[in-house]
């Protein structure tokens, strides 16, 4: 085929600044006006384009912890801690507590912006959910208020707005794929054009990595991807791979749950099916027969009025909803319907639909017309085909496709990193184990949701901002020279193997030797299949142009992100349910030292682990004031 952009292949640029970004979603746009704000020269990297990119470019319709907001009656330690005690200590304490401390402050900063964070229209007057004096949505808890409903279409022109009018030189189109270091000290990063297949070094003083959480692992489907992925295709965890062949330390890399919605073709559009969760909460089950399915709060106590699915229990001070709880613990829960079998046990009948149309008006218009209508992947092809093809909510039920939130059934080996994954272990200025590197959002272990993006990707823009008073670090030539021929390879192969295969080759392997059951001898064997990719059939790929040329990248970064997963697992020698773990020759003995974060990390093709007790990062709130940059 022809190529419609110059070739531009084998030709070396340079470009220098103070602080580089890489990666345009919510953290890194954060990371790069922090910077810019103390005066930096900043420039960002983003793979895709810049106007819509990222995982919540096209919008989101809540912020969770925004725990300093008017009408918030959640401190942010308290709910810091509470998150800890859910996620049994597995929970990034650091970052959860800058997202509940600094959430408003950023929301704020995007009104300013040009950003819509209030009901300015009325819409929702006299709303329970709606504070009439400042005209904030809230969500979930009404009592205790720190999850606001907001208009996240409209965040993304607003910031990148912002990023231009401080002279932010932003690179779309521009794929991050080399960390380079020197002594173990940032000095920056090889960016290849997604079109012209020019290469250029980009020199940095720090650096900020804003990259997605891995996908296509355990799930792969080249043909028919679509909306059934919540996340952006090309979103694959690039900083992982970089992170981890310059010798980063990761963890919880061995953590992966059962796939959810997010497993290209094997379930149906993400918040398009009849559900109760997150978007979608706390709307009104029905049974096929058309009789309610009943909620029941923390105590088991079968609520009786749709107000009170939006209120503590007696004597709960508040409960935790929203995406980031893999597994909910009661202590914490908010109302929930009850478990799939017991309703099957008390006569409930197949299928189960979600009957908006006996709802409050308000409560039907805050979830169709504004939670699914703001909702990352859903304004378009859910909220306005949906509308254009008839549906009325006050009308019509909608079916819900398996059981509780999910959208399909999905096999024991069917994995993802999702909920709150591992990622990059730092330490209160969110700089990692390479100096001058720090990390946001999804870049991070334990990551979730927009206002964890945001409040990081601020945090460490400050600290990269001063970090980068001082000199450039040497660049390796030899090494960018090494990694320009690796990067070009494909385009000289004859004949070869498309990018698909080996993606799904992988995927294979992973639900073989990774799956929901792990042992010694299955991921030995699958870490020796994944090598065995990475030296006999990964130099077989070919291809035709420099789009073909990034989609055999990501399958490299896939590669080197399996090996990371399938050492932290081999590592782990027992059980650990926060982490959704298991193993049948769990190792009893190992248990108690074993309850502490997996650090993982390589250096020259040596795997180092060690545990790092939960708590390492000390007293939070001291943390947070010891290490703020005002």
């Amino acid at each position: 085929m022809n190529w419609p952009y110059v070739n531009e292949a084998g030709k070396l640029f340079e470009e220098h600044c103070d602080v580089l970004v890489v990666g345009g979603g919510l953290s890194g746009c954060f990371a790069a006006i922090a910077a810019a704000e103390k005066g930096k020269k900043v420039i960002l990297l983003e793979k895709g384009g810049i106007s819509r990119c990222g995982s919540a470019g096209t919008g989101f319709d809540h912020w969770e912890m925004a725990c300093t907001n008017p009408g918030c009656k959640v401190s942010p330690l308290e709910m810091t801690l509470a998150l800890e005690e859910e996620q049994d200590y597995y929970s990034n304490a650091i970052g959860h507590y800058i997202e509940a401390k600094d959430g408003w402050d950023c929301l704020q900063d995007i009104e300013r912006w040009g950003g819509k964070i209030r009901d300015t229209e009325d819409e929702f007057k006299g709303a329970a959910f709606r504070d009439e004096k400042t005209k904030l949505l809230y969500a979930y808890d009404y009592e205790s208020r720190y999850t606001l409903r907001v208009f996240g279409t409209t965040f993304r022109p607003a910031i990148i707005q912002q990023m231009k009018k401080l002279g932010v030189r932003i690179f779309e189109r521009t794929e991050a794929t080399t960390l380079l270091t020197n002594n173990n000290t940032a000095s920056g990063v090889l960016g290849f054009d997604t079109r012209s297949a020019r290469i250029t070094i980009f020199h940095a003083k720090s650096l900020v990595l804003c990259m997605s959480r891995p996908a296509r692992i355990w799930l792969f489907n080249g043909d028919i991807p679509g909306l059934s992925e919540f996340r952006p295709f090309q979103s694959i965890g690039t900083g992982h791979a970089m992170g981890y062949k310059a010798g980063m330390e990761f963890t919880m890399m061995e953590k992966s749950i059962r796939g959810e919605f997010s497993a290209y073709g094997r379930s149906f559009p993400p918040y398009g099916t009849g559900n109760n969760h997150n978007t979608w909460y706390a709307a009104t089950m029905v049974d096929s027969r058309g009789v309610e399915i009943p909620y029941v709060d923390r105590d088991g106590n079968i609520l009786k009025t749709v107000e009170e699915r939006y209120l503590p229990a007696k004597g709960q001070k508040f409960f935790l909803k929203g995406g980031v709880i893999d597994e909910p613990k009661y202590e914490w829960r908010g109302p929930e319907t009850l478990p799939f079998d017991k309703l099957m046990d008390m006569g409930y009948k197949l299928p189960f639909y979600a009957d908006l149309s006996s709802m409050p008006e308000m409560e039907r218009k805050a979830i169709w017309g504004l939670m699914v209508g703001e909702e990352a992947k859903t304004r378009i092809p859910v909220y306005d085909n949906y509308n254009k093809r008839g549906f009325d909510p006050s009308k019509h039920l909608l079916q819900s496709y398996g059981t509780g939130w999910q959208s399909a059934a999905f096999l024991e080996q069917e994995r993802q990193l999702f909920g709150a994954p591992g990622g990059m272990m730092h330490d209160w200025n969110l700089e990692t184990s390479i100096k001058n590197v720090f990390a946001a959002g999804d870049s991070l272990y334990a990551s979730d949701c927009a206002g964890f993006a945001c409040t990081s990707g601020r945090w460490a823009g400050k600290h990269a901002a001063v970090s980068a008073d001082k000199d450039y670090e040497a660049v390796d030539m030899d090494y960018v020279e090494s990694e320009k021929e690796r990067l070009l390879k494909p385009l000289n192969n004859e004949d070869g193997l498309d990018w698909r295969e080996l993606n799904l080759a992988i995927s294979k392997a992973m639900q073989n030797y990774c799956g929901g059951i792990k042992c010694d001898d299955t991921l030995k064997q699958g870490i020796d299949l994944i090598t065995s990719f990475k030296k006999e059939q990964l130099p077989l790929l070919k291809a035709e142009n420099p789009h073909e040329l990034v989609r055999i990248h990501e399958v490299s970064d896939i590669l080197e992100v399996s090996e990371m997963i399938l050492q932290a697992s081999l590592a782990r020698k027992c059980d650990s349910a926060p982490l959704s773990f298991k193993r049948s020759d769990c190792d009893p003995s190992k248990q108690k030292e074993e309850n502490a974060y997996l650090v993982i990390s390589k250096k020259d093709d040596q795997i180092k682990t060690y545990y790092k007790p939960h708590r390492f990062y000390g007293d939070i709130e001291e943390g947070y004031r010891s290490h703020e940059v005002k």
